[in-house]
């Protein structure tokens, strides 16, 4: 059942149409200006696929999020806290999600807008290539989300993920072929991505293109063996 594999992840109907949603863990609190839905006193969150890849993933037809109430989640690029937020629903107060973010004035948003009304995000505001700086983060990871638009964005996913992952873990990494090579084909580049992940121990189980919501983006849904 897909309520099985996308656990947390609700699809309400909305003026006649279906969209996905989170249960929102901060009452009240928007992070985006995303629109908030009560239903038989529950508050949920609409999930904006135009604003989040993870979002756009699940409607494309991702067959598992890999993480639940109560993982822990290592977020690579996670700006000003669109996607982490919704992670941050689904993964309760017993989870939690250690926001690495290497802007300053970003994560000053984050924490706004995000941190300080979440106790299971935990801000680490830090190179996503300088992992040994990480002090915040204990144990290891289930899950390893990765959404940084730099040429070497598979690179510092593969690096967090030999540090931090467990074995048996996911990461689900947003390709963005622009920000790699614009005189490639995309398609090229998210082979050669792929390769990469494969021969660094990653099982690729999904690949899943983004379009209509980016264009020259994938989201792969790989496991660590």
């Amino acid at each position: 059942m897909e309520g099985d594999r996308l656990k947390g992840v609700h699809r309400l109907t909305i003026d006649g149409e279906e969209r996905i949603a989170t249960v929102n863990l901060a009452p009240e609190v928007k992070v985006y200006g995303e629109r908030l839905i009560v239903e038989e006193g529950i508050e949920y969150r609409l999930w904006d696929p135009f604003r989040s890849k993870l979002a756009a993933a699940i409607i494309k037809g991702l067959k598992t999020l890999s993480f639940k109430e109560g993982s822990r989640v290592l977020y690579l690029g996670a700006s000003t806290g669109t996607t982490a937020s919704h992670i941050s629903d689904i993964l309760g107060v017993r989870g939690t999600i250690f926001c690495v973010e290497i802007s300053p004035r970003v994560a000053r948003e984050l924490m706004e807008r995000c941190v300080k009304h979440r106790k299971n995000m935990i801000p680490i505001i830090e190179d996503a290539r300088k992992h040994e700086n990480y002090y915040s983060i204990f144990g290891h990871v289930g899950v390893v989300y990765c959404d940084i638009a730099q040429p070497d964005q598979t690179d510092i996913a593969i690096s967090n993920c030999k540090h931090f992952l467990k074995k048996g873990g996911s990461l689900l990494l947003a390709v963005k072929s622009r920000s790699i090579d614009v005189t490639k084909k995309p398609s090229k580049i998210f082979k050669e991505e792929e390769k990469k992940l494969e021969g660094s121990g990653f099982k690729v189980e999904q690949i899943i293109a983004l379009e209509p919501f980016d264009k020259d983006h994938v989201l792969m849904y790989a496991v660590f063996t």
